[in-house]
């Protein structure tokens, strides 16, 4: 193997990465999977079906090197040094949607942000769905959307939700409607640290955009406000959302708990109270869903049902379930401080905050205001407490800290009184102790309703 060349190498052999290798082949073109980990039993068995070489648990460094072309995993670091390697050769790299881009026949709708994508992504699509389009989801959710242009009949639209690890790769790809929820600090141990790097990399979805396209951008943010009045005039055509009263954006919200959407020949009211999903956070992921919508053409009415009966994804603000009258929300998606603090704001009741995991540079002390107010115990669920400690010690009655969800929940239950929450809302990625944000939302889950059922069995 170690002659052969290929004109394309996927690093990374997840979904994204395997539909990248299965768009490189229906297209003609010789690709290599290469994985420094294991690959999941269905990407290897995909990968065997289709004739697909690949390699797992190391890289191949002199044959990656040999290819013209790398498409690279959002999850693999600059820092890897295969990826040294890569850049010192001169090699382009690509995002598996860089790739998708080039056989996409419809048009796409680019949802990115530090926080509300995916809810956003979900809740428009759900919108799109309902009005009768023909539309795809891919991204961070659903699909990989290489694997969807693969073939000929493709929906008219494509939902895609993108990171800032896709976009930082993405050059060509256009996007129709840029929605732009908020750019808060994340991911800065990526950036080198540097929020403005960070930044940037989310305004790249931008980079393609004509007098077609649109740009809907939440319009407090303030990085986000600086670069559009610093960038005047814009090709695209600009659609702020506020949240609260303001002359000239393309929405307002008023006191009397009315959504209010104004642009173009659009009017349209919604209760808030009737949001499918409740908190500031939603009214902000609602308000850039329906102005997609609306200018997409989706009517009135079916916008308003839609916005009614919408079922959030997993983990986020997932209602687990009741015991010994304590509830219990599963927020395992809640990877970064930002995150934490709307799921915080949403809080009603007194509540135990499970918190912590594998730290991306967090600061604190945007939430712990919050904390102090309202937390009546912390309990740190990570392999490295020290930070958390210093940050919190001495400003809620109890902390304690766990290497295990069973264990967390132990404590979790031992602080909370009826009427209070068990709020798992980490701020922190999941790697010290679970496989993926995914995979520590399920534990949580299953052991809490594992818990109930023992419960209803000695009643």
């Amino acid at each position: 193997m170690s002659t052969e060349k290929f004109h394309a190498v996927v690093l990374g052999a997840g979904e994204s990465g395997v539909g990248a290798a299965l768009l490189y082949q229906s297209r003609g073109i010789s690709v290599f999977v290469s994985d420094y980990g294991s690959i999941a039993p269905k990407y290897k068995e995909e990968l065997e079906e289709h004739g697909i070489p690949y390699e797992e648990g190391c890289h191949s460094t002199d044959l990656i090197l040999r290819s013209e072309e790398i498409v690279k995993s959002p999850g693999i670091p600059e820092k890897a040094p295969i990826m040294q390697a890569v850049r010192e050769r001169g090699i382009p790299v690509i995002s598996e949607i860089e790739l998708a881009g080039r056989y996409l026949r419809g048009k796409a709708i680019g949802i990115t942000g530090s926080n509300g994508k995916t809810t956003t992504t979900m809740w428009l699509h759900h919108i799109l769905s309902e009005a009768g389009m023909k539309v795809g989801l891919a991204g961070n959710v659903g699909f990989s959307l290489a694997r969807q242009v693969i073939t000929d009949d493709q929906p008219e639209y494509f939902v895609v939700e993108l990171s800032s690890f896709q976009l930082d790769d993405m050059y060509r790809f256009r996007v129709h409607i840029a929605l732009l929820m908020n750019i808060t600090p994340d991911h800065l141990d990526r950036y080198h640290y540097n929020f403005e790097e960070y930044a940037l990399a989310k305004m790249r979805i931008l980079q393609n955009q004509t007098a077609e396209d649109a740009f809907i951008y939440w319009g407090e943010d303030e990085f986000i406000s600086r670069y559009v009045m610093a960038h005047q005039p814009m090709p695209m055509q600009t659609l702020p959302f506020l949240t609260y009263p303001q002359v000239g954006s393309a929405a307002d919200k008023s006191d009397d708990n009315v959504m209010r959407l104004h642009f173009d020949d659009h009017q349209f009211e919604f209760p808030i109270d009737q949001l499918a999903l409740q908190g500031p956070h939603n009214l902000q992921n609602a308000m850039a869903a329906s102005i997609a919508a609306l200018r997409l053409g989706v009517s009135a009415d079916v916008l308003t049902r839609a916005l009614k009966d919408f079922v959030n994804v997993p983990h986020r603000l997932e209602k687990v379930g009741v015991l010994d009258g304590v509830r219990y929300i599963n927020d395992s998606k809640a990877t970064n401080v930002s995150s934490t603090y709307y799921a915080l704001r949403t809080m009603t009741t007194p509540y135990v905050l499970i918190l912590g995991g594998e730290d991306k540079g967090n600061d604190y002390m945007d939430i712990t205001d919050l904390i102090t107010a309202g937390a009546r115990g912390l309990v740190f669920l990570t392999t490295d407490v020290l930070k958390l400690y210093k940050s919190f010690h001495g400003k809620v009655p109890q902390i304690a800290s766990a290497l295990s969800m069973e264990e967390a929940i132990e404590h979790a239950r031992q602080m909370a009184q009826p009427g209070d929450t068990v709020l798992l809302s980490p701020a922190c990625a999941s790697f010290d102790l679970f496989q993926s944000y995914i995979h520590r939302g399920d534990c949580f889950r299953e052991v809490v309703q594992s818990l109930i059922q023992d419960e209803e069995k000695h009643v």
